[in-house]
């Protein structure tokens, strides 16, 4: 199949999903989660948090995992980790994510699911793994910096992902369009283990990729919003240098404002971050702007992006204000909850394989 034509059905398979969803939440279960490389920020809230609040309020169950294992898959330690979880769980809590809906969990903390990795890993080959993007990505990237070769564990990253998923017979996963190649892993580890241990009865789920709008937000330099670029505005960030950055923000020298991404992305990236918290769309926010030019626009966005991020800093403030005792709390049983699932799987699986002895 031609991409676009598997770009093509997987949304309209989506459309059919988000309408289950919304009739039948009970029948799906989401894993997703990100790297503890640092706090989260804009992109992170615009591109993936507001839509895992929405799936949590619509009654999706939904496993959140801090990957803490893989923050090693490209750099040669992981600095202060318990710190960086811990502002990764506030900014969740500051988004909405509520832990009595939603389990949250760390790799670490979960063996099983990590086990689960050496049965997938005699499911596919070295040349499907060395096709995966996001492989391809980090073996052109090390060649650029000149740095040491591609970590076994970068390597087989994606299907370190299946055993995310699967662990937890997750059948629905969140992607960008651009993501679809990643889950396409997933999909093959569920089908051929199925076909070789539980060819009568299938025993993983192939899961479904739900595709959602994932915009890109750009940092105040223009380039893509990035912890390690140093351009993002973090969730945790007051409301001054929420306005210095929108004012420090990249526009054009048109005067007109109008929302036409390609040809003007930075005039697009303050359309979307307004609307986002506006509530409107860009292209009606651009209309609204008009020929006010780009200051009405950055002093809309500001106040859009202020007004709209309070509830958002104060649910941070104070989960916070409870202490690194109430998070703690809030891992244990998530990590509990996790395990209590990976554990009942691997037994599964062993079973499967004729390896309970």
């Amino acid at each position: 199949m031609h991409a676009t034509d598997s770009v093509r059905t997987a949304r309209e398979r989506s459309a059919t999903l988000e309408h289950q969803i919304a009739t039948t939440p009970q029948k799906f279960r989401v894993l997703t989660g990100e790297r503890p490389t640092g706090a989260l920020h804009l992109g992170h809230l615009i591109g993936t948090l507001d839509n895992r609040v929405r799936l949590q309020a619509q009654g999706v169950e939904i496993f959140l995992v801090v990957a803490d294992y893989q923050v090693i898959t490209d750099r040669d330690v992981a600095d202060n980790l318990p710190a960086t979880v811990q502002q990764v769980l506030l900014d969740y809590l500051a988004a909405g994510i509520d832990p009595e809906a939603t389990t949250v969990f760390t790799h670490s903390a979960v063996p099983a699911l990590n086990q689960l990795l050496l049965p997938f890993l005699s499911l596919v080959s070295v040349a499907e793994l060395e096709r995966n993007p996001t492989v391809k990505a980090e073996t052109a990237a090390a060649e650029r910096r000149g740095r040491r070769g591609m970590s076994g564990l970068m390597f087989t990253y994606p299907v370190h992902q299946a055993a995310d998923i699967l662990f937890c017979h997750g059948n629905l996963v969140p992607v960008g369009q651009d993501q679809l190649p990643h889950l396409e892993v997933t999909r093959a580890v569920a089908r051929r283990f199925n076909n070789r241990y539980a060819a009568q009865d299938p025993y993983f789920p192939e899961p479904d990729a739900l595709i959602v709008p994932t915009p890109t937000v750009l940092g105040n330099d223009g380039e893509k919003m990035s912890k390690s670029a140093g351009n993002a505005l973090e969730i945790r960030a007051i409301e001054d240098e929420t306005a210095a950055f929108v004012r420090r923000a990249k526009t054009d020298s048109e005067r007109h404002i109008t929302y036409e991404p390609e040809r003007r992305p930075e005039i697009a990236n303050l359309l979307t971050i307004g609307a986002h918290f506006a509530g409107t769309t860009p292209q009606a926010l651009a209309d609204d702007v008009g020929s006010a030019g780009a200051g009405r626009l950055k002093q809309v966005a500001t106040e859009a992006l202020v007004e709209g991020l309070r509830p958002v800093r104060a649910r941070r403030a104070e989960a916070a204000a409870r202490g690194p005792e109430y998070l703690a709390g809030i891992l244990a049983r998530g990590n509990a909850r996790a395990n209590e699932v990976a554990d009942r799987t691997l037994d599964d699986v062993r079973g499967l394989m004729g390896m309970r002895y």
